[in-house]
C-alpha cells in the first residue's frame, strides 16, 4: 500500500536518498528543504531523473513555515531527518552555536512531530514518526558534545513518545547513523574554526589533528538512506536503528564500559 510521506532535511544527505527512493517506489514524497534554492534544486534533479516529487520548504525553526506544512499535507509517515552539527570543545564552544543546535534538532523536530502527532489522532488514523538521530545520541563523541546533547535528547524525546502514543496506534523509531560521507560531518568539523582560536581559547590545537583522518573513511550513505527507507515502511521494525552493525556492536560496548568508567 502506498504511503504519504514527508521528509524533512531533504535537500542533501540521507533526506535526498531516501526521498528519491521512496518516490522510486511509488509513494507519494513530501521532500522539504529548508530555503528556497535548495527546493529549486530538488525540483530540477527530480524532473531530470523522471522521479515524482512534491517539493516544499520547511525550516523547521520558522513557526510560519511549521503551521503551513501542518494545514497542507495529510500524512502517513515523517521522516524527521533536518539536522545541523556545530563542533568544539563544549568547555569553550559558544552557547549560541549550542542553541542553534537545539533549535533544529530537537525544538524544530519536536514541534513538527507534535503537530502531525495532532492530526493524526484528530483524524483517528495511524502514524509512524521516524527521527534521524545518531551514534551521538548513545555515546558522547569528544569535541561534538553539544552535538550528540541535541541528539541524547531526541532519542530521550523518542522513548517518551513511543510509550505515550502506543494506545493511539502511532508508531514511533530511531535512525542512528554511523560516520556516513554526506558532507555533514565534515562541515561540523569545518564550523570549529569559524570561531576557535588557538591564541585565545584553552584548548590546544592538536585536539583536532585525528579528524581529517577520521573523516577520510566514512561510509558510503546509500545503505543509511535504505536503512531509514526500511524503517520507515516496515510496520514492525525495531524503535532503535543504529547502522551499520559495527557501529552498533561499537555503541554497546561503549554504554557497557560506561558503567565502570572513573570520573
Amino acid at each position: 500500500m502506498n504511503k504519504t510521506i514527508l521528509i524533512t532535511g531533504a535537500a542533501s544527505g540521507f533526506g535526498k536518498i531516501a526521498a528519491f527512493d521512496l518516490a522510486r517506489k511509488g509513494h507519494k514524497v513530501i521532500a522539504t528543504a529548508q530555503v528556497y534554492p535548495q527546493m529549486s534544486d530538488l525540483i530540477r534533479e527530480a524532473k531530470e531523473q523522471g522521479v515524482d516529487l512534491t517539493v516544499d520548504k520547511l525550516d523547521v525553526t520558522n513557526p510560519r513555515d511549521i503551521a503551513y506544512i501542518l494545514k497542507k499535507y495529510d500524512i502517513d509517515i515523517l521522516i524527521s531527518n533536518a539536522g545541523i552539527m556545530e563542533g568544539g570543545p563544549i568547555a569553550e564552544q559558544p552557547i549560541d552555536l549550542i542553541r542553534s543546535m537545539f533549535d533544529v534538532n530537537v525544538f524544530g523536530g519536536l514541534e513538527l512531530a507534535q503537530g502531525f502527532v495532532k492530526k493524526f489522532i484528530d483524524q483517528k488514523r495511524p502514524g509512524k514518526i521516524v527521527f534521524t538521530t545518531s551514534m551521538g545520541g548513545l555515546w558522547t563523541v569528544p569535541y561534538v558534545a553539544a552535538y550528540c546533547a541535541s541528539k541524547h535528547a531526541m532519542e530521550a524525546i523518542a522513548e517518551g513518545l513511543k510509550t505515550e502514543l502506543a494506545a493511539f496506534n502511532i508508531k514511533i523509531a530511531t535512525c542512528n547513523p554511523g560516520v556516513f560521507g554526506t558532507g555533514f560531518n565534515d562541515r561540523g568539523v569545518d564550523s570549529i574554526f569559524r570561531w576557535y582560536n588557538p591564541e585565545t581559547n584553552f584548548t590546544p590545537s592538536s585536539a583536532f589533528d585525528g579528524a581529517a583522518e577520521s573523516l577520510a573513511h566514512q561510509l558510503d550513505p546509500q545503505s543509511m538512506a535504505e536503512c531509514i527507507v526500511n524503517v520507515a515502511l516496515d510496520d514492525n521494525s525495531n524503535f532503535r536503528n543504529v547502522h551499520p552493525k559495527e557501529t552498533e556492536d561499537f555503541v554497546k560496548q561503549l554504554q557497557a564500559e560506561a558503567w565502570t568508567a572513573k570520573s
